[in-house]
């Protein structure tokens, strides 16, 4: 195993350092195992939407999924975290449609569309967000079709103590390889809760849903992790949507690195022709010191050729300018990473 302290992204201005981010990362296993370690390895963690793919599983494992004639591109939109496009309103509006239910049965809160352009056009005709424009919508809807398929009540899915959420729970029990119950657990922005979690857990969690064995995992879970990792990459544009990150590196990795950004600062990423994952945290919850985070263990891994990293640059190690367009400094890797 290689260990180093954490990764340091400084932020410069006019030549010299005007802020420094510290970001911890854990590259792992199956096994559970980490191979690569910056910082802290075991450092609590709450992964905010970084988990979605986790949190997807039992709409898989269920049968819910089959039952209600989920696509792959629902599947992949069950994981994202959207930009509130009309491609992403309108999949979600009829996912909810066929199964029999609408925007007030989604616990997520109205969200403004992310793209300022969007939020425009909705402004400009009169319209306000509701709860499927929340980013968190597609998820919401995969709980909901969970909790209707297992003949439990979609009031309160969001619950911690609601048997959706328990099913998830207990699927980053499984996952994780340790008692997520007995965690401390806040309330994601989404409304649904987020257990706090051991960077290098998380990591070696994402490695096992890569490597999707049945010998680990079952037949039922590995071939849930498979279905859904091929939903992302067939459909990356419903994981994030246009110019964003995580979009953009499985779209131009066609799938061989499918990576999801939660809030605070936190990545998690699978790698699932090598079988391991891992997991992203910027100590001061800054995302731009975790993209830079990205980069760097992307690199450590060998996988930036020239393509993806002229992609990734403006994203990870950005130039950064001014109103009037000037170029006053940049996001950049400490020496001694």
């Amino acid at each position: 195993m290689t260990s180093r302290g954490p990764i340091e992204v400084a932020v410069t201005r006019g030549g010299v350092i005007e802020s420094v981010h510290r970001v911890h990362a854990v590259i792992a296993g199956p096994d559970g195992i980490a191979t690569h370690v910056f910082g802290d390895a075991g450092r609590p963690t709450f992964p905010r939407s970084s988990i979605k793919g986790l949190q997807a599983l039992p709409l898989v494992e269920t049968g819910a999924a089959a039952r209600f004639g989920v696509s792959p591109r629902e599947l992949a939109l069950a994981c994202s975290s959207h930009e509130g496009e009309h491609m992403h309103v309108d999949a979600v509006t009829a996912w909810l449609d066929r199964i029999g239910l609408g925007d007030h049965d989604l616990a997520c809160g109205p969200q403004w569309p992310r793209r300022q352009a969007d939020e425009i056009e909705m402004r400009c005709a009169g319209a306000t967000p509701v709860r499927r424009h929340n980013n968190c919508s597609g998820k919401h809807t995969g709980m909901l079709a969970t909790a209707l398929h297992c003949g439990d009540s979609t009031a309160g899915y969001e619950h911690r103590e609601h048997a959706v959420q328990r099913r998830v729970f207990d699927a980053f029990s499984d996952m994780l390889d340790m008692d997520v119950g007995t965690l401390p657990f806040g309330i994601d922005g989404c409304s649904a809760p987020n257990p706090r979690l051991p960077l290098d857990r998380i990591a070696a969690a994402a490695a096992r849903y890569c490597e999707a064995s049945t010998e680990r995992l079952g037949a039922t879970r590995a071939e849930a992790c498979r279905a859904l990792l091929a939903a992302m990459t067939a459909f990356p544009e419903m994981v994030g949507g246009t110019d964003r990150v995580d979009t953009d590196l499985i779209r131009a990795s066609k799938g061989t690195i499918i990576s999801k950004s939660g809030a605070e600062g936190v990545y998690v990423g699978y790698l699932p022709e090598r079988g391991i994952g891992y997991a992203i945290k910027a100590d001061d919850g800054n995302s731009r010191g975790s993209t830079a985070g990205l980069w760097h263990v992307l690199e450590t891994l060998g996988l930036l050729d020239d393509g993806l990293r002229a992609l990734l640059r403006p994203h990870c190690l950005p130039e950064i300018r001014n109103w009037a367009g000037q170029v006053t400094g940049r996001v950049e890797l400490s020496e001694g990473n």
